[in-house]
C-alpha cells in the first residue's frame, strides 16, 4: 500500500498514512484531533530496486557492444580509401598525354 501525506484542515498538523489507492480523502482521519478534514499533499517519490537489475547495467552492456563492434570494424578497409592507380599500359580518353600522341 502506498504512503500518503496529509495536512489536517482543523489543527494544521501534517501526518502520513498507509492507505489503499482506492481510499477516499474524505474518510481520512487526523491522528491528533480525529477530524476528517484532511488535504492530501504532493510528496516526493522514492523506490528500492530489488533483484538482478542494477542501475547502469544497460549502459555498460551497450558500451561493451559498441567497443566490440568498433574492434571488428577496425579490421575492415577504410570507406574512403583511394583506389589503386590503373596499370601503366591502360590509357583513358581523359588523359592529356594520350590525346597529344594520337593527334600527331
Amino acid at each position: 500500500m502506498p504512503l500518503y501525506e496529509y495536512r489536517c484542515g482543523q489543527c494544521e498538523k501534517q501526518f502520513e498514512v498507509n492507505q489503499s489507492v482506492y481510499a477516499r480523502i474524505e474518510d481520512t482521519e487526523c491522528p491528533s484531533c480525529h477530524a476528517r478534514q484532511a488535504t492530501r499533499l504532493m510528496s516526493s517519490f522514492s523506490s528500492n530496486v530489488v533483484g538482478d537489475r542494477k542501475p547502469g547495467f544497460t549502459e555498460l552492456k551497450a558500451k561493451a557492444m559498441n567497443d566490440e563492434r568498433m574492434e571488428r570494424f577496425a579490421k575492415l578497409p577504410p570507406l574512403n580509401a583511394i583506389r589503386n592507380a590503373p596499370p601503366p599500359n591502360v590509357t583513358s580518353e581523359s588523359d592529356p598525354a594520350s590525346t597529344e600522341g594520337s593527334s600527331s
